[in-house]
């Protein structure tokens, strides 16, 4: 039996207002199907180097501080004891204010996996913590931290300038295979890196919204 036409037009406005969303959700499971099966990520395809002051005006994202953080680190600019094993490397970069103003006395606190993907714990091993100085800048030596299962390799980092809250967030390679199959992954938190003779160098910006 034929539908009365007020009724035909109610139910053919109900589609049309439907519609969005259902190709939306549509759209959203076939995004996450495909980054699922994407292929592994390559150096540079989706790295945009860390910006300089004034590139960028978005403060850096947070991020989960994980289960293994733990407090009152030990000073040290360096993570390397006698014995660390592991690929080199030295990240580099500066904190800055919305405004494009270094902090200087900012607090970064780092910790990260061993080149096996375990944390040290019980103790302070790749664990430490350090201030920027008068430019806002900061440098850390350290290894390349390995893999564990769920994640792609990352550092920890916890920055907070003088009498500002404390930004937890992580730091990424790129190139990694894993990049795209993590969860927490972000690639606005790539580190810029580059590979030659002697330690791999890295290097990020942190911009903090409340300096």
């Amino acid at each position: 039996m034929k539908e009365p036409a007020d009724r035909s037009r109610r139910k053919f406005v109900g589609w049309l207002l439907a519609a969005p969303l259902s190709l939306a959700a549509a759209s959203r499971f076939a995004d996450a199907l495909a980054a699922a099966a994407a292929p592994p990520d390559t150096a540079g395809r989706d790295l945009a180097p860390t910006p300089e002051c004034g590139d960028d005006d978005e403060p850096t994202p947070s991020e989960t501080q994980g289960p293994f953080f733990t407090p009152d680190s030990p000073l040290r600019a360096s993570l390397i004891e006698p014995g660390t094993a592991g690929a080199r490397i030295v990240v580099t970069g500066a904190v800055f204010a919305r405004d494009c103003r270094p902090v200087a006395g900012a607090l970064l606190d780092f910790w990260h996996a061993d080149d096996e993907g375990e944390y040290d714990n019980a103790g302070f091993k790749l664990r430490g913590h350090q201030f920027t100085d008068a430019n806002g800048r900061w440098r850390l030596e350290t290894i390349v931290p390995g893999l564990y299962p769920g994640r792609t390799r990352h550092f920890h980092v916890k920055v907070q300038a003088p009498h500002g809250r404390i930004l937890t967030t992580q730091l990424y390679f790129p190139g990694e295979a894993r990049n795209r199959r993590d969860f927490l992954y972000r690639p606005d938190l790539l580190m810029e890196l580059k590979n030659g003779e002697g330690p791999k160098r890295g290097r990020f910006h942190f911009m903090l919204d409340n300096a």
